[in-house]
């Protein structure tokens, strides 16, 4: 559906934001429970300012760096990714060189195929994910089906909008794994090596802006980049920052 927002409206971009979901639902992208999880986001959103604190971007730089070094790297999509930030992934694919997959809960190869497509229309020129000839250890669900040659192989996997359980699976498997959730406590990034608490919306361009600069500067920049990242340091900072209203 088509919604007029006027820009002025203090809510507009949350607004334009639940408009893409719904608008991903009609589409065949996003599922019914993506509703619920976008309404759980926003709520984390609100708290934090509905802005990227300074914790957040060393995130999204550290983030880079590793999607750069990494041998492998593989974006793990799913439907309300898909519908938020289509061209946002394709270009972080772009400047990072890593592969796109498709990865769901909610998994049937009516949606696999919708998000695939929809990727491919906004510029990805291969995605993964539409053959499942591997598991992820440990999973029952259907988020367990990937890409032999995708998620299953990749030494780093960036998933925006994580589950706890394949989150908890993946670091198990040696996996780098860099989160994107809004809820600091939650157990996504409380497990992942790269914990991004932000809003997918401003995290997937903030972490392609930053491997553009990166690309262009020394390997031992990128390690720094890395190596002064702190992962508790940056959780408790988004926490802090959420029951106080203090930014860091």
């Amino acid at each position: 559906m088509t919604i007029e927002v006027p820009d002025d409206h203090p809510r507009s971009e949350s607004l334009h934001t639940r408009h893409r979901i719904e608008d991903g639902v009609d589409a065949g992208l996003t599922h019914k429970q993506g509703l619920i999880a976008e309404g759980r986001g926003e709520a984390f959103d609100y708290l934090l300012g509905e802005r990227t604190i300074p914790s957040a971007d060393r995130a999204e730089r550290a983030a880079a760096a590793h999607l750069l070094r990494a041998d492998h790297p593989v974006l793990s999509i799913n439907g309300n990714a898909a519908a938020l930030v289509p061209d946002e992934i394709v270009a972080l694919a772009d400047a990072t060189g890593a592969a796109i997959e498709v990865n769901l809960f909610n998994r049937t190869d009516e949606r696999i195929a919708a998000i695939a497509d929809h990727l491919q229309d906004h510029g990805a020129t291969d995605v993964k994910g539409r053959t499942a000839d591997a598991r992820i250890p440990g999973l029952t669900s259907e988020r367990a089906k990937v890409a032999a040659d995708g998620i299953h192989a990749a030494d780093v996997v960036l998933v925006p909008l994580e589950d706890g359980d394949r989150a908890e699976a993946l670091g198990a498997m040696g996996k780098t794994e860099i989160v994107v959730d809004l809820n600091p406590l939650s157990r996504s990034p409380q497990v992942a090596a790269v914990p991004v608490v932000d809003n997918l919306v401003r995290a997937i361009p903030n972490i392609a802006a930053h491997a553009h600069d990166l690309a262009d500067r020394s390997d031992d920049e990128r390690e720094r980049a890395i190596d002064a990242f702190d992962r508790e340091a940056a959780l408790d900072a988004a926490e802090a920052a959420i029951r106080s209203g203090e930014l860091d």
